[in-house]
């Protein structure tokens, strides 16, 4: 019995030698595939990681883009809402179309003393304060020809006031700068009530009125001599406002000088949007202001010069040469000269650089 279970247990033994080695060969096999697969995991995210970074890169400039083009289309329907409540705003409330005419509240350069012209370089000017009506003070520059600037220092007034007697002309200038006292005349100008140190509420009447109330004073200064009214922008409402009443009450500026056909002008920008006239120049109308140059042209009796510039932004050119057909040919200029200077967009002067024509002084003379 022994000889025979011996081989078994030997057997047994053998087999389980055999089992234990087999299995260790079989795990060591497994741990090797293991391995093998990790190695193979490992390299293969090793080799994704540069298009990993490369997507995230273009994800982030794909968002950038997609963040600057939302703040674009944000940016341009706000400008959209703007221009499109402008009509609506200006319908409906009436302070706002005064302002959008007169812009009497855009102050450039705003932070200087007006009663001081000396610190803006203008050694040979003097402020003055008319008084048109009793609720409304004006202010004044008189500048004086370039002759007398040297005698010019250190003057009151009165000295100014007193120079207006002499015998050079004087220019009445509604709105711009006075560059043209080189040429030998004296420049008075002055902010309309609502402008500048000026006190009061812009309207029409009452810039047409302090427009008269200044060139009643110089004329009570001057004697006999000439007096040209300029009107520059919306200055040219006023100008031939103000050459109306004159020549209806008898008298009349030597020249009147302007560069549009009415303040409209203003608006030129929502010319074509749907319902133009209801939106800007009905209610406009209805408040009272016109600057209707083209209807003065009928009632003015003196020599007329229109200057504008073909390259001008601001009043279309083409209004210079209507207001020009509808003044030459009106029966109150028949004994008075009109002329037309216009002047070619290759010189650069736009809306508010005629002055610097080095034709001018031929041209005034």
């Amino acid at each position: 019995m022994r000889k025979r279970t011996e081989p078994v247990t030997l057997e047994h033994e053998r087999c389980a030698a055999s089992g234990s080695s087999s299995s260790g060969s079989a795990a060591a096999a497994l741990d090797a595939d293991c391995s093998l697969k990790q190695n193979l995991r490992l390299a293969g995210k090793g080799t994704a990681e540069p298009h990993s970074a490369s997507d995230a890169g273009m994800k982030r400039a794909l968002g950038r883009r997609k963040s600057l083009w939302f703040r674009l289309r944000k940016i341009l329907l706000c400008v959209l809402g703007f221009y499109i409540a402008i009509p609506f705003l200006v319908k409906l409330c009436p302070g706002i179309q005064a302002k959008l005419i007169f812009l009497n509240f855009v102050r450039v350069p705003y932070f200087i003393d007006l009663k001081k012209p000396q610190d803006q370089g203008l050694n040979h000017t003097c402020n003055y304060y008319l008084q048109p009506e009793d609720d409304v003070t004006i202010g004044v520059w008189h500048t004086i020809p370039s002759v007398w600037w040297k005698n010019a220092q250190g003057k009151d007034q009165m000295w100014y006031e007193d120079a207006l007697a002499s015998n050079h002309p004087i220019i009445l200038y509604l709105h711009g700068n006075a560059g043209t006292s080189s040429l030998g005349y004296h420049v008075v100008t002055f902010d309309y009530r609502g402008w500048g140190d000026s006190v009061g509420t812009p309207s029409e009447r009452g810039m047409t009125y302090d427009a008269l109330h200044v060139f009643d004073w110089i004329k009570a200064r001057s004697g006999d001599n000439p007096v040209y009214i300029w009107g520059h922008s919306l200055g040219t409402g006023v100008a031939t406002n103000l050459v109306r009443r004159l020549c209806e009450r008898g008298e009349g500026a030597r020249h009147c000088l302007s560069p549009s056909e009415n303040a409209f002008c203003l608006v030129q920008i929502y010319r074509y949007f749907p319902g133009f006239d209801w939106f800007f120049l009905d209610p406009i109308t209805s408040s009272g202001i016109k600057f209707a140059n083209d209807e003065n042209m009928k009632h003015i009796s003196c020599p007329l010069l229109i200057l504008h510039a073909e390259d001008d932004p601001v009043v279309p050119f083409h209004l210079g040469r209507k207001l020009y057909n509808i003044a030459a040919p009106s029966r109150s200029f028949r004994d008075f000269k009109v002329q037309f200077i216009p002047f070619h967009s290759d010189l650069g002067y736009r809306h508010k650089y005629i002055y610097k024509s080095p034709e001018l002084p031929r041209i005034l003379r």
